[in-house]
């Protein structure tokens, strides 16, 4: 596989890659430097990519592993988010970014009460977009397993969403 070839191919998955990395390890600079290894180890591994079936969930499933390792060898453990997912949007009004990043934060918020994988799940499918089949590659989990933390995790934010916060 060449440069232009690999820029192609992998380059596209960099945000995909970034936003996993972002959620698992809740500092912007980890998980940028994360993403940046793990795209130097698939340039180092350019003569496998060609065997992958589906790289997008092997591409996701590297990353996940890698995060997962790291947090297990630096021993800080899941913490809170303290920034958002990026929003791409064509010039909104300035209200409707405040009130849009708003709800992304709440929502992110809410998010971070859930159980690891239901989470990991929620984000692969509902924020990402994958594919139930990918997703299940990705995270190494049976496709009915997807399913279910999916179903449980969106139960789960419908009960949270729907319980009024108390104001200060």
């Amino acid at each position: 596989m060449n440069p232009t070839e690999f820029k192609n191919t992998v380059l596209p998955f960099k945000d995909k890659m970034f936003r996993l990395a972002l959620r698992l390890l809740n500092k912007r600079e980890e998980a940028e430097d994360l993403v940046q290894e793990a795209l130097i180890k698939l340039w180092q591994q350019q003569d496998r990519l060609a065997e992958v079936q589906n790289l997008e969930a092997w591409v996701i499933r590297m990353t996940k592993n890698q995060c997962i390792d790291k947090l297990r060898n630096s021993k800080f453990g899941l913490k809170e988010w303290k920034e958002g997912l990026d929003m791409a949007d064509a010039a909104p009004l300035p209200d409707a970014k405040i009130e849009s990043s708003d709800t992304m934060r709440n929502l992110q918020k809410i998010m971070t009460r859930l159980p690891e994988n239901q989470r990991l799940v929620m984000q692969l499918r509902d924020v990402e977009g994958m594919s139930y089949q990918e997703v299940a590659e990705a995270l190494e989990l049976p496709l009915a397993q997807v399913k279910i933390n999916l179903f449980r995790a969106r139960q789960a934010m419908k009960s949270f969403l729907s319980v009024p916060t108390p104001k200060a």
